[in-house]
């Protein structure tokens, strides 16, 4: 079972600040040459009994998982050499927003975090990387400045290359759950390959994020989710 007080609590806008496509190069070893961080196991896909049991044993809301779970099965008729696991999109969903959860806000039945869930302006300002908006605030309500959106906290210029329908309603919306849950899942298969080694599994979520640290919080997490399940 995981131990619930160890679950890393949401670090609201990460992916805005270094998950830009294109604008660097992310290396995938520590100082010592060696992966970023531990790939951690795969998970298996969940029934829907099974849902309910794992949503309770990790505290990650039911909605969420749901969205996590069917990426993955998404990625893995799409991509199977990537072979990532539910609970890496959830480790990562964990930390952005903790599942759609940051500031008090809810996922509701349809996927759709209320209040939206949007980070700060990404003015080059507190670490940030600056850019003007792209999108006339369609996304993120900022027709000065891009920000960080939904529980995966996608910019409005990864989101325009990796938005997915995950849902099949016809939209694709980074605030909705199973949509951002979908891209991120393509994204990071397409960034690191074959996740279920370490040195794939770090460059990916490296591109998420480029910062050690942050690459093994979401390994460890992503390794209770597995062991919960």
């Amino acid at each position: 079972m995981v131990n619930r007080s160890s679950v890393v609590p949401a670090v609201l806008g990460l992916f805005a600040v270094v998950g830009v496509i294109g604008l660097m190069s992310v290396s995938s070893t520590d100082d010592d040459g060696g992966p970023a961080a531990e790939a951690p196991p795969a998970a298996a896909a969940l029934s829907a009994q099974e849902i309910g049991s794992v949503s309770r044993a990790t505290d990650i809301p039911r909605r969420a998982l749901t969205a996590y779970v069917a990426a993955a099965q998404r990625a893995e008729r799409d991509v199977p050499a990537c072979r990532i696991g539910w609970n890496t999109i959830a480790g990562i969903g964990s930390s952005e927003s903790s599942h759609g959860a940051f500031g008090g806000a809810s996922l509701g039945d349809d996927g759709v975090a209320k209040p939206l869930i949007i980070g700060v302006p990404l003015d080059g300002t507190g670490g940030n990387r600056a850019i003007d908006d792209t999108e006339g605030g369609e996304l993120d309500g900022d027709d000065r400045w891009d920000r960080a959106v939904g529980p995966l906290q996608f910019i409005p210029t990864t989101w325009a290359r990796w938005g997915a329908d995950g849902d099949g309603d016809g939209v694709a919306n980074p605030h909705d759950i199973d949509d951002a849950a979908a891209a991120a899942a393509a994204y990071l298969c397409d960034a690191g390959d074959d996740l279920s080694a370490s040195e794939g599994w770090s460059r990916a979520v490296l591109t998420y994020n480029q910062s050690g640290a942050y690459a093994r919080q979401v390994s460890r997490t992503a390794t209770e989710y597995a062991r919960a399940s």
